[in-house]
């Protein structure tokens, strides 16, 4: 008898246990979006002189770019206040795995990234570029580029350094630690173009033309743009997160606010380069 009360206050402690663990996975859950709600702010990682997604007006404080206002969107969806906390696209991951930003946007969805944080639905699809002033270039596809002719700078541990080595191996690549620095050897004659995404080299024309016009080589190679949350918050609130992007994404939105990014270099729609598709 004495052994069948012990058995049943074991079973009794382990139930209440798996009760309890249950109750805490719920309330995490629950905590990742009341947490933002109840402390009345969603904090963002926001880049400096990052156009056309981020970038702060000295003057004023103020955060422009396209990820800024999808950032404003989900805020305004939450019934909460925007806050921007300043950093660079390394330190957005550890902002997040941190726990110092809710979210983070405008991230390339990168396989060794989704080790360190949770990616949602993508926002939008960025195409792979080549920017240079030399028209024969304009034609090629990628296994044409991949010829040691072709000198092409790149910066160094980028999405774009990544395609470069996988699809341009036999090319003579310049990598560099900072995409001025890449720019720059394209302006000095260094290098006969630049690899890099479709946005980023839309905005490197309009701010130095002398760097010639954006190509979208054959095949199509574009990647998706998510958002990054912490591993560790509730399901709730990546499903709030993924569904959002999916949302806005689907029905044009995303594209409207990187429009709108653009439009202070004279970008418009029209001026995007044939190939690219924001829906990927």
């Amino acid at each position: 008898m004495k052994m069948f009360k012990k058995g049943l206050a074991s079973l009794l402690l382990a139930m209440v246990a798996a009760t309890g663990l249950a109750g805490a996975a719920v309330a995490q859950e629950k905590d990742t979006l009341d947490q933002i709600r109840e402390r009345g702010v969603l904090r963002v990682p926001g880049i400096l002189n990052e156009d056309p997604y981020f970038n702060k007006d000295p003057r004023t404080g103020e955060w422009r770019g396209f990820a800024i206002e999808m950032a404003r969107d989900i805020a305004e969806t939450l019934g909460v206040k925007l806050e921007v906390v300043e950093s660079s696209w390394a330190n957005s991951i550890l902002d997040v795995q941190s726990g110092k930003a809710d979210l983070a946007l405008a991230l390339t969805a990168l396989p060794k990234r989704a080790m360190s944080v949770y990616f949602t639905a993508p926002t939008y699809y960025n195409s792979f570029v080549v920017v240079s002033p030399k028209p024969e270039l304009a034609s090629l596809t990628w296994a044409q580029l991949n010829d040691p002719k072709y000198t092409l700078a790149v910066d160094i541990g980028s999405s774009q350094d990544l395609i470069a080595q996988q699809y341009l191996p036999k090319a003579r690549m310049l990598r560099f630690k900072t995409r001025d620095e890449a720019i720059i050897a394209v302006s000095t004659g260094k290098a006969d173009g630049i690899v890099n995404t479709v946005l980023n080299g839309m905005v490197m024309i309009k701010r130095n033309p002398a760097l010639g016009k954006v190509h979208v080589p054959r095949p199509t190679l574009s990647s998706p743009s998510v958002v990054g949350l912490n591993y560790a918050t509730g399901e709730r609130w990546k499903q709030f997160v993924s569904a959002w992007a999916e949302y806005n994404r689907r029905v044009g939105n995303n594209q409207t606010w990187i429009l709108k990014g653009l439009e202070p270099f004279g970008i418009s729609a029209d001026d995007l380069p044939e190939g690219f598709d924001f829906g990927g």
